[in-house]
């Protein structure tokens, strides 16, 4: 994951609940590469964080108001 692309999932791991802590792959360079921890085992989970965050924006929210005409 790019620099650029870490405030997004930030956000994104907040408003869903998501555990990870995003810090850059190497830390002399923040420009470069970020990466998503696993807060207890500093285990890498980007790619599960990425795709858990890509189904939830997915999905339809299950509450609201019908309006018939």
């Amino acid at each position: 994951m790019e620099a650029r692309d870490v405030n997004a999932l930030h956000d994104s791991m907040r408003k869903y609940g998501i555990p990870g802590t995003l810090e850059p792959v190497d830390p002399a360079r923040r420009a470069g590469d970020w990466r998503v921890v696993a807060p207890d085992t500093r285990r890498d989970i980007t790619e599960d964080v990425i795709a858990r965050v890509a189904a939830l924006d997915r999905q339809r929210p299950y509450r609201g108001f019908v309006v018939a005409g």
